[in-house]
């Protein structure tokens, strides 16, 4: 894995999200509590809603355009929707979180 440093944790308020722009896209970066965070992509499958515009509940994630609820640990939709959301290893080092450039690397351009 190879780790960049995206920010200081108290940089993305809590239940918030900020964007990372990357060179196949936008991922996002969600804080669901104080220490955690989850990275995935930004788009909804569904209408390609913006997700780090959603609301965030637990370790969840609703979209703000037709309310799809999406898993952070694995990307599922839940319910009775279907699809998927890509998601990206994200891990805090003291306070600084760090993104797996290399898996967002592999991610196809959209």
């Amino acid at each position: 894995m190879s780790w960049i440093d995206i920010g200081h944790i108290d940089d993305i308020p809590l239940r918030g999200a900020r964007l990372v722009k990357t060179p196949v896209g936008c991922v996002a970066i969600f804080r669901t509590a104080e220490a955690e965070v989850f990275a995935a992509s930004n788009a909804c499958p569904h209408k390609a809603g913006p997700l780090s515009e959603g609301i965030i509940h637990g370790q969840k994630v609703t979209c703000p355009l037709h309310n799809w609820v999406f898993d952070l640990n694995t990307g599922e939709a839940q319910g009775a929707d279907e699809g998927r959301i890509a998601t990206y290893p994200v891990r805090l080092d003291g306070e600084r979180i760090l993104l797996d450039g290399h898996a967002v690397g592999k991610r196809s351009a959209a």
